[in-house]
C-alpha cells in the first residue's frame, strides 16, 4: 500500500465556504475608494434584508502602529463600543478563523484590490488595466463586469483570459447601480439554502415506556406521519434514528438518518444532519407532538427567514423558543458546534443566546409534546373530541 492509498482522515463533507463565506464577491479593477463606494452602496441597500459584511486592508504604507492594549503585549483587545462591539487581534487570522468570523453572514463583499474571494466582480477602467491584468489569475469566476467612464468595452486580455465572457452581465458603474444592487439581490435569492426535513425519533423514550414515534394517532406510526407533512416543504426528508439497529427497525420507504453525535440527544441528531449535508437548512421536527398540522408547519415555511440562524415558534415555557419544531439555517452549524465546545448542548440555549426569527403560533395548543402515558391519554381524547366536533 502506498501512502496515497492510505487516508488518516475521515472524510466528511465541507461546506461550500470560499476565504470568508459562502456567498463572497471580490471587487477588482477599480481604484480603491471607487470599490469602498459601491460596497457601501450594495450594503446599505440589501442590509435589511441580509446580514452584510465587508473586508479589505489598510492602505497605510508605513508601519502601523498596534492600537490600545495590543501597543502593551495583548494578543487580544476587545472593547464594548455604543453602537458596536470591537475586536482587536495582533496575530493574523487562520483561514479558519476567518471563516468562522464571517459564517454567519448573507453576503460579503471583498476589496479585490487587496483580498481575494472565490467570486469576482470586475471594473473596467482604462487607467487600472496594467494593474488588472497583474491579477488575470485571480479571476477564477467573474460574474459582473462593470464599465467606468472611461471605458466602452471588455478588453482583448480579459476576452482572452475568460473564454465565456460575452455571457457575463456588463453594466454602467455610476449609470446602472440599481441593476448592480438587483444582481446582488437576484444572487442572494438564488442561494438560500434548499430546506431539508428532520424527525426526531431516535429517543429511548423511557418515560412513555414505549417508543413515542411508533405511536399511531392518524392511521400510521407519528413518524411517518410527521415525515409525509414534512414533504410537503423539503426537499428530502430523513427520521432520525439512534443507531444502524434502529435503522434496519425504519420502513424502506422513508429515508431515515443515524446519529453520528452520539449520546447528545436532540443536539446530536440536529448536529449529524448538518455533518450529512451542511449547506442544507433543516427543518427540524419532534415526533411527540401530535397536534402540529400541516398550517403551524406551512406558517413556520412561510416565515422563514435566512437572516437569521433559525425561525423557531415561542413556546409556553417562559416564552422561550420552542427548538424541537425549528428550521436552522446552515449558518447555525459552527454556532452549534461551538456551544458544544464549552460543554453545551443544549439546542434551546443556543436559540435563545442567538440571533433568530421567533414566531407566535397560531394555536399554542399545537406545541405540546407527549411524553407520559398520561400526557397520551389526554392528548387522545383531545383529538377525538376534535374530530367529533370536525364530524358534527
Amino acid at each position: 500500500m502506498t501512502l496515497n492509498d492510505h487516508k488518516k482522515h475521515t472524510a466528511i463533507f465541507r461546506p461550500a465556504m470560499g476565504n470568508f463565506g459562502r456567498n463572497e464577491w471580490a471587487i477588482v479593477g477599480g481604484p480603491c475608494t471607487v470599490i469602498k463606494f459601491l460596497a457601501s452602496q450594495i450594503i446599505t441597500a440589501l442590509s435589511a434584508h441580509y446580514k452584510c459584511a465587508y473586508a479589505d486592508t489598510t492602505h497605510n504604507d508605513d508601519l502601523t502602529g498596534l492600537p490600545g492594549k495590543l501597543s502593551a503585549g495583548a494578543a487580544l483587545e476587545y472593547t464594548n463600543q455604543i453602537n458596536y462591539t470591537q475586536l482587536n487581534y495582533k496575530e493574523a487570522l487562520t483561514p479558519f478563523a476567518q471563516r468562522e468570523l464571517f459564517s454567519a453572514m448573507d453576503l460579503v463583499l471583498v476589496n479585490g484590490n487587496h483580498q481575494q474571494a472565490k467570486a469576482q466582480v470586475v471594473i473596467i477602467d482604462a487607467n487600472k488595466q496594467a494593474s488588472l491584468q497583474k491579477r488575470i489569475t485571480q479571476l477564477t469566476n467573474v460574474q459582473l463586469f462593470l464599465l467606468a467612464d472611461n471605458a466602452g468595452e471588455i478588453p482583448d486580455f480579459m476576452q482572452q483570459a475568460i473564454p465565456h465572457w460575452q455571457e457575463i452581465p456588463v453594466f454602467k458603474l455610476t449609470d446602472d447601480i440599481i441593476n448592480i444592487i438587483d444582481f446582488f439581490r437576484a444572487k442572494l435569492q438564488q442561494a438560500k439554502p434548499i430546506l431539508n426535513g428532520l424527525i426526531l425519533a431516535g429517543g429511548k423514550s423511557t418515560r412513555m415506556g414505549h417508543d413515542k414515534g411508533a405511536v399511531n394517532w392518524y392511521g400510521k406510526e407519528q413518524r411517518y406521519h410527521m415525515a409525509d407533512l414534512l414533504k410537503q416543504h423539503c426537499a428530502e426528508v430523513f427520521i432520525s434514528c439512534r443507531d444502524k439497529e434502529q435503522q434496519k427497525e425504519m420502513n424502506p420507504g422513508y429515508l431515515s438518518l443515524p446519529d453520528t453525535f452520539t449520546g447528545l440527544g436532540p443536539y446530536g441528531a440536529i448536529l449529524s444532519a448538518f455533518r450529512e449535508q451542511p449547506d442544507r437548512a433543516w427543518l427540524i421536527i419532534a415526533c411527540d407532538l401530535p397536534l402540529v398540522d400541516a398550517s403551524l408547519l406551512q406558517h413556520l415555511v412561510d416565515n422563514r427567514n435566512t437572516a437569521t440562524i433559525a425561525t423557531a415558534y415561542q413556546s409556553d415555557y417562559q416564552d422561550f423558543p420552542e427548538p424541537l419544531i425549528t428550521i436552522y439555517e446552515p449558518k447555525s452549524y459552527p454556532i452549534l458546534l461551538q456551544y458544544l465546545a464549552q460543554g453545551y448542548s443544549c439546542p434551546r440555549k443556543v436559540l435563545i443566546n442567538s440571533d433568530i426569527t421567533l414566531l407566535k403560533s397560531q394555536d399554542p395548543q399545537a406545541l405540546t409534546n407527549v411524553n407520559t402515558p398520561e400526557e397520551l391519554e389526554r392528548i387522545k381524547q383531545l383529538l377525538q373530541n376534535k374530530m367529533a366536533t370536525h364530524a358534527s
